[in-house]
């Protein structure tokens, strides 16, 4: 009875600690005029920091207003200040005008000025408001453009994103082809040429120069800027941004990434493509003549998710373009579409390898089972994404019924052996070494293995750690409802609450507060032949108070880690769970006979013991030796 008390006040003390902690957690919170004042210090700091950077550059810009056609005293200044690429500024189009090219897919705008993209349109997706008919837009009003910065052999620093480029539009077949070039004179330029086919995410994207090695400073490459500030496009910005970073290919097919945090720099070295990455969507350069080497910047813009709502991260990429025989001449593509593992997969650029599935056995996981098994039932059958959830949930938890069989197995005879265990414990109280040699020899002559209940176990975790992955890579579910939720990949918020609770949220969500129900139950039930099945160790922590604590611990992780994740890992959780209470359920009442197991366990025990097996035989020879050393020292004593 006393037992019982302690385990319930030690309950009643963690809930009250973690209660403790949630309040001072809230009371802590920054002002949103001290998050106002700390955001305005941070702008100050970066604009000093831009200027002071702009003030030692030797950067020149070239005339908003073109020259105006005769006007020799406005050619000569532009001469002085842009040298031969002065020329540029007296065509007509030296002006702000634009060219769209599209296909099926992607609608692209490209600048007169710095020859670069300007809009970048996904035709088949919508933002997160999907009633109100918004596309999703990749780049769109300056939140990125492309530089180079142009070394001049009489020592200007000019950047192409402020001068003229000359467009041509042509088409090769169906394919469409946009040139803008750069002129320093009739024949000299330098060339951005884009390539857009059919029905497709890629576009062609070549750069290179011709009759410039007169104009240039060809001793060390050029240096080409990529930035792009990420718009928001998902329900719940946080949990977009979690999945917005830079991935990078490197050393022949290595994938890597810059991090996460508040503002990560990384160089590296024999760089092939370079992706911002956002949840659902991504940007990719690559080029077939890998960067010598390259700086990646990526800066986390939602400070606070109340005010941050229309950006998520500031990616930056600074790469050389180097000359060869005084020109500069490299073969790239861009990349705008959905980051959908198939659809990566199916352009053989390793691609996919940007979807962050787990490493090792995880991501073999759910390459090899989870993304095909989803795929089918998901397309081929035609489902609603819950019922495929569902469907897909039920195939992965009878595949591991017959582990949770031989797990459940195992804590039966656990549990018909423990008087005999708890004997030994008395008998050899003051000799634990003799204790665990007896214990070893018990298990060995009734034919059980103690391990056969957590090797079981360690099977199935990693197919809930790859879970843990898939669901929110998996873009299928992006925008498809199911009961209440209206986006499985998003929080599924039933209650919109008028205040914030630290590590929570603003809103209360439906299916991580059935799966926490349907964990609970499900420790109830298997917590009790846990700890029957396991007798406490001598020095060891008391394993029985742990798991009833843990029974209470686990749905709160749950409520509070879930609530603003995707739906869809939420409603696995929940049909797992309440598919293992139903196997556990049918094994512990149909299947498994516990006074077959007990006369199983006494015909065993009068049999000659079995052979121990390696592990087990090294085991009992250390412990061997450890007593002899033990006695050993006994006696000199």
């Amino acid at each position: 009875m006393e037992e019982k008390k302690f385990d319930l006040n030690s309950i009643i003390g963690f809930v009250l600690i973690f209660g403790i902690l949630i309040w001072i957690m809230y009371q802590n919170q920054p002002s949103d005029k001290e998050i106002a004042a700390e955001k305005a210090k941070k702008e100050l700091v970066a604009k000093q920091e831009a200027q002071a950077k702009a003030d030692k550059a030797k950067t020149v810009a070239a005339p908003v207003v073109a020259a105006t056609p005769g006007d020799t005293v406005q050619l000569a200044q532009l001469q002085k200040t842009l040298g031969g690429f002065a020329y540029s500024a007296t065509l007509p189009s030296a002006k702000d005008s634009f060219t769209t090219i599209e296909n099926e897919k992607i609608k692209l705008k490209i600048a007169n000025k710095g020859g670069y993209i300007v809009e970048a349109v996904l035709k088949e997706f919508k933002k997160f408001e999907k009633n109100s008919g918004q596309l999703v837009e990749l780049i769109k009003d300056n939140n990125a453009n492309l530089n180079i910065q142009l070394q001049t052999i009489d020592n200007r620093t000019l950047n192409s994103k402020d001068l003229f480029f000359e467009p041509t539009l042509t088409k090769n077949g169906a394919d469409q082809i946009l040139t803008m070039r750069l002129k320093a004179g009739a024949n000299e330029f330098l060339e951005y040429k884009y390539i857009l086919k059919p029905n497709d995410y890629l576009v062609g994207f070549d750069i290179r120069s011709q009759g410039l090695n007169k104009v240039l400073n060809s001793s060390k490459p050029l240096d080409l800027e990529w930035n792009l500030k990420t718009y928001r496009n998902e329900k719940s910005i946080s949990y977009e941004n979690r999945y917005a970073e830079i991935y990078y290919e490197h050393e022949d097919g290595k994938i890597n990434y810059a991090g996460l945090g508040k503002h990560e720099e990384e160089t590296v070295e024999k760089v092939s493509f370079i992706a911002y990455k956002q949840h659902f969507f991504t940007s990719i350069l690559v080029t077939d003549k890998p960067f010598a080497t390259s700086k990646l910047e990526s800066t986390n813009l939602v400070n606070d998710e109340k005010i941050d709502t229309v950006f998520t991260k500031q990616f930056k990429a600074n790469v050389p373009l180097a000359f060869s025989n005084g020109e500069i001449d490299y073969k790239m593509q861009w990349y705008f579409g959905p980051a959908d593992y198939k659809v990566l997969k199916s352009y053989d650029k390793n691609f996919q390898k940007i979807i962050p599935l787990g490493w090792g056995i995880f991501g073999w996981i759910n390459r090899l089972i989870f993304i095909p098994l989803f795929g089918f039932l998901s397309s081929t059958i035609g489902l609603s994404l819950g019922i495929a959830i569902i469907i897909f949930t039920i195939i992965i938890k009878l595949a591991m019924s017959p582990i949770t069989y031989k797990s459940f197995l195992s804590q039966a005879k656990m549990k018909v052996l423990r008087p005999d265990i708890t004997e030994l414990g008395e008998k050899y109280k003051k000799d634990p070494m003799k204790k665990q040699q007896e214990t070893m020899k018990l298990y060995n002559k009734a034919g059980v293995n103690p391990m056969a209940g957590c090797i079981p176990a360690l099977i199935q975790l990693p197919f809930m750690y790859a879970s843990f992955q898939f669901f929110p890579s998996a873009f299928e579910l992006r925008q498809k409802g199911f009961l209440w939720a209206d986006d499985l990949s998003s929080f599924d918020s039933v209650v919109k609450l008028p205040f914030n609770i630290p590590l929570y949220g603003d809103h209360i969500s439906l299916f991580p507060i059935l799966a926490a129900i349907a964990i609970f139950f499900y420790m109830k039930m298997t917590s009790g032949d846990q700890q029957m099945a396991a007798p406490q160790q001598e020095g060891m922590p008391d394993m029985a108070k742990m798991m009833k604590i843990m029974i209470y611990v686990s749905p709160l992780m749950m409520l509070i880690f879930f609530n603003s994740y995707g739906a869809g890992l939420s409603l696995y959780n929940f049909i797992s769970n309440l598919i293992t209470i139903g196997i556990m359920f049918v094994i512990k009442n149909y299947i498994v006979d516990s006074e077959k197991i007990h006369a199983q366990i006494q015909e065993n025990k009068l049999k000659e013991p079995k052979k121990p097996s390696k592990f087990q035989q090294r085991l009992q020879d250390v412990m061997e030796q450890q007593e002899a050393a033990k006695k050993t020292q006994n006696k000199k004593k």
